[in-house]
């Protein structure tokens, strides 16, 4: 979907200061104080009239992020071209059916630890171009309704809410 289109939704819905961020369905906006899960169905169900199909809403607040932010979860992680570090958003607090931190079998993916509804990731790609096929494991262990982002993206939304 277009993010202008995406956009437009959020617009339709009536909440102001909406900018959607790189292409990846990425949207920051205001809106009134309603519990995340009432804010997330609205959204659902306008984005599925409008563009045909159902998708899964995750929202996270501005003081979420910042707090995942700040809480640094990559510190100590040694940042190399074949480093990838992630977030997946869950839409409740974790419940896997491992321990944290998890490793794969060939320690090239790494859960390091959950931030409240959060998880934060290292995946290692492999010269040999076998690498854990990251979305995979978490759609096994968390269900669909989750979302992962890179933590470049994750710290870019952070900072377009900024003032």
């Amino acid at each position: 979907m277009k993010m202008e289109d995406l956009k437009r939704v959020f617009q339709g819905l009536g909440y102001p200061e909406v900018k959607t961020l790189l292409a990846s369905g990425n949207v920051v906006f205001s809106a009134p104080a309603k519990t995340g899960l009432v804010l997330a169905e609205s959204i659902e169900r306008a984005l599925e009239e409008a563009f045909g199909f159902k998708m899964g809403v995750v929202l996270r607040t501005i003081p979420e992020i910042k707090t995942l932010v700040d809480a640094n979860p990559f510190k100590g992680v040694k940042v190399t071209p074949q480093t990838r570090l992630y977030v997946t958003f869950l839409t409740q607090a974790p419940k896997a059916s491992f321990k944290l931190p998890y490793a794969s079998p060939d320690e090239n993916f790494r859960i390091l630890r959950a931030v409240g509804r959060d998880l934060c990731s290292v995946l290692t790609v492999s010269e040999t171009g076998r690498t854990v096929d990251l979305m995979k494991v978490l759609d096994q262990e968390f269900g669909k309704t989750v979302t992962t982002r890179n933590w470049n993206t994750v710290e870019k939304v952070l900072k377009s809410a900024q003032p």
